[in-house]
């Protein structure tokens, strides 16, 4: 799969993050502040959760249900350490963002 555009940057300010639909699969967009945006899978890896209800600090991405932490710049696990999330390559084009989401 290629680039597809999921949002403009009007759409999502800085600090701000949304679920947007691509070809039919949903994904998290976090517009960080200093402006890297990045876009992940909605749902935390440990139970399905949604993370857009989650608190964002910073770089750092908080589940709401279990407090699970990741770390958006790496996606690694902060608590705990053993996860990962995945992190879908990102375009800002302009005002506009594109994500890839593969072949999933």
């Amino acid at each position: 799969m290629a680039f597809q555009h999921v949002c403009n940057t009007d759409d999502l300010w800085e600090g701000e993050m949304a679920v947007f639909q691509v070809n039919g699969r949903e994904v998290l967009v976090i517009h960080l502040e200093g402006g890297e945006v990045r876009a992940i899978p909605p749902s935390c890896p440990h139970q399905e959760q949604p993370l857009v209800d989650g608190e964002l600090d910073g770089q750092v991405l908080t589940c709401k249900a279990h407090r699970w932490r990741f770390d958006l710049m790496s996606g690694m696990g902060i608590n705990p350490e053993n996860t990962l999330l995945a992190l879908f390559p990102v375009r800002v084009d302009g005002d506009e963002v594109y994500v890839d989401l593969g072949n999933d």
